[in-house]
């Protein structure tokens, strides 16, 4: 299970971006999709998660959209009005049957940093 995430960037407070993430050597059908994220000095994090259901964060409820394209094998997340605290660096992550809470294969991940 193997994850290349992009799509970030450097936006203003306010502004959306949206993470894509690809996954590999798995079927997306059968596995719970998170996204994560880690700021300096801060434990990673996860945001949000889909597995039948969708869960967030409370820190990013009603701003980020997390969706699914299982024939592309991509994840996304949208990432509106966002704040000078979603600064980190974002991953995917993936479980079989649950939404995962730790993961041993990190990709290279996604940086997103907002400015104030």
């Amino acid at each position: 299970v193997q994850f290349v995430e992009s799509g970030g960037g450097l936006v203003q407070a306010g502004g959306s971006l949206r993470l894509s993430c690809v996954g590999s050597g798995f079927t997306f059908d059968d596995y719970g999709i998170a996204w994560f994220r880690q700021a300096p000095g801060k434990r990673r994090e996860r945001v949000s998660c889909i597995r039948g259901r969708i869960d967030y964060a409370d820190s990013v409820k009603g701003r980020f959209t997390i969706s699914i394209d299982n024939a592309k094998n991509t994840v996304y997340l949208q990432m509106n009005n966002l704040k000078p605290e979603d600064t980190a660096v974002y991953y995917c992550a993936a479980a079989y049957l649950v939404c995962p809470t730790a993961f041993r294969n990190w990709g290279q991940g996604t940086q997103v940093t907002v400015s104030s």
